[in-house]
């Protein structure tokens, strides 16, 4: 009783108090010292109530794992385990998430397992049931995953909110997507959504990253409360949560919208690492607040000057290839990243990341000369064409656009491009949109009245999640297309392969020949629940 009271005494003291001398004060006193002998003497007379909840609190506390107390309780609670009650073997359960796994705890572990398997069918307590997957783990087999799930699916009805959140929590604990019970936990979080501490909605967006469980109805209630209490959030927490949501694909309009309106007031108030996380959510959902264009990126670009002197050239090429994303060119930053030095230092041939950092260069050098004022379309854009590279994902297409246009000299298959831009299929017409004309006939001159169009056969995953908005990588390679001269035309490439081949001949004909072809037309992305 003595060590549950400290626990919870301790357990409702602020992270600073408990991190500063408290938890030295705790374990100093003449009379902690005398109870954790007291209980070395007698784990093995004490109730098994006493012996769990016991071990529990020490482990809380912070007591090491490898001192003798803590090792002798876990032997204890070895030998002692089959008649422990469900309620004990939640406790024990709780405890056991917490541990590193040693020679005593795995053998605990599985003994548990064991256990929780056999009265998995007389469990009816969804509390019982969430601490259980939690201690389980990630390492329990898939079986026994299935039997928690099939046993918490039958008291379904009973979720409450709190069951709710700690289920959530707990099939992360245990990377077991479980549709039906996460659908029913997100559910009670959305009519409940403003009781739900800080902390656990960062908690439960990383879980459905780590679940891979896209419900844009929870991201999008989610976000609304976010928007509708912005004012209670610090600049910290606000950025937490657009680093969650950008993890997750999901863009949160309207609370970057507040958030930039914030930093464009005060640039100041971001250090350095919290400047990346805004660059590279901002990039990669494509957000930039309309009608303030021009005081968002200043406020960003004097943000970055300030710590151009102390940053390193990997840092240096991250901020300003997110800036480029969006098509903002931070001319200072820019010189001091295009330096022979810093090249040379960012691509070290031993560096796992040479690849990534590399692809960033080249994007940042692609962005300095397409997007600047300067640049203007050029006549003639040299191409080469690769059919037999053709990703097999795209013969459909090829068989319709041929079936469509008669012969396969009509478009291009695979088109390489300057700037190391590929498009899938190139197709051009005269400017009336009545004729389509050969790719090497339309080649012999930089015709005005020829247009191109560019068809890009997308996955679901190059836009925002739940919409056709563009993410910066897609985004960037349409502005890009656009600028070479090529109208850009997506295609969500799912969507296209369930069609059949007539409407896909038809879907095809009608994006070709319509004046208003455009990707907001053609692409449709549903929640998955």
């Amino acid at each position: 009783n003595c060590l549950s009271k400290v626990w919870k005494l301790f357990k409702n003291l602020s992270e600073e108090q408990q991190q500063r001398y408290e938890k030295q004060l705790i374990f100093e006193h003449p009379a902690f010292v005398k109870l954790c002998q007291h209980l070395l003497q007698d784990a093995r007379r004490v109730t098994r109530g006493d012996l769990v909840f016991s071990l529990h609190a020490l482990v809380n506390l912070g007591v090491p794992q490898n001192t003798l107390l803590v090792q002798t309780l876990v032997r204890v609670c070895q030998e002692k385990l089959n008649q422990f009650d469900n309620r004990c073997l939640s406790v024990l359960a709780t405890t056991l998430a917490g541990l590193d796994k040693d020679k005593n705890v795995s053998a605990l572990q599985a003994g548990l397992q064991l256990l929780v398997e056999q009265r998995l069918p007389g469990i009816r307590d969804i509390f019982i049931l969430q601490n259980l997957m939690k201690c389980m783990g990630k390492d329990a087999p898939v079986f026994l995953k299935k039997k928690l799930e099939m046993a918490v699916l039958r008291e379904i009805d009973q979720l409450t909110f709190l069951n709710a959140l700690r289920l959530f929590l707990a099939l992360d604990a245990m990377n077991y997507c479980s549709t039906p019970i996460l659908n029913a936990c997100s559910k009670k979080i959305q009519e409940n959504v403003q009781d739900v501490p800080f902390r656990q909605l960062i908690l439960v967006l990383e879980a459905c990253y780590h679940l891979k469980y896209y419900n844009v109805r929870l991201f999008a209630a989610l976000a609304e409360h976010l928007n509708s209490t912005a004012y209670l959030w610090d600049n910290r927490q606000i950025i937490l949560f657009l680093s969650a949501f950008e993890m997750l694909g999901f863009q949160p309009s309207e609370l970057m919208g507040i958030f930039a309106e914030k930093l464009t007031e005060d640039p100041k108030s971001l250090n350095f690492k919290s400047l990346l996380s805004v660059l590279r959510a901002y990039s990669r959902l494509n957000y930039v607040p309309r009608g303030q264009e021009h005081q968002f990126f200043e406020a960003l670009h004097s943000c970055l000057n300030n710590y151009l002197p102390q940053i390193s050239n990997t840092e240096l090429l991250r901020a300003v290839y997110s800036l480029c994303i969006l098509g903002y060119l931070p001319h200072p930053a820019l010189e001091e990243l295009l330096q022979k030095d810093s090249r040379n230092e960012l691509l070290l041939p031993d560096d796992r990341y040479r690849d990534q950092k590399e692809m960033m260069l080249h994007c940042v050098k692609a962005c300095v000369e397409l997007d600047s004022p300067s640049f203007t379309k050029p006549a003639f854009v040299p191409t080469e064409g690769s059919p037999s590279l053709l990703s097999l994902s795209l013969g459909k297409a090829r068989e319709a656009l041929t079936e469509l246009l008669g012969d396969e000299s009509m478009f291009g298959q695979n088109v390489q491009l300057p700037y190391r831009y590929h498009i899938d299929f190139e197709i051009r017409i005269d400017s009336d949109r009545k004729k389509v004309l050969p790719i090497t006939a339309a080649d012999d001159a930089g015709d005005s009245g020829v247009q191109r169009l560019a068809f890009l056969f997308v996955p679901v995953s190059a836009f925002c999640l739940g919409t056709t908005h563009p993410q910066g990588k897609l985004a960037v390679k349409q502005r890009h297309l656009t600028k070479l001269g090529y109208q850009v035309i997506l295609v969500l490439n799912k969507k296209f392969q369930e069609m059949s081949n007539e409407d896909a001949v038809n879907f095809l004909k009608e994006k070709i020949y319509s004046e208003n072809a455009s990707h907001d037309s053609e692409v449709t992305v549903q929640d998955n629940s």
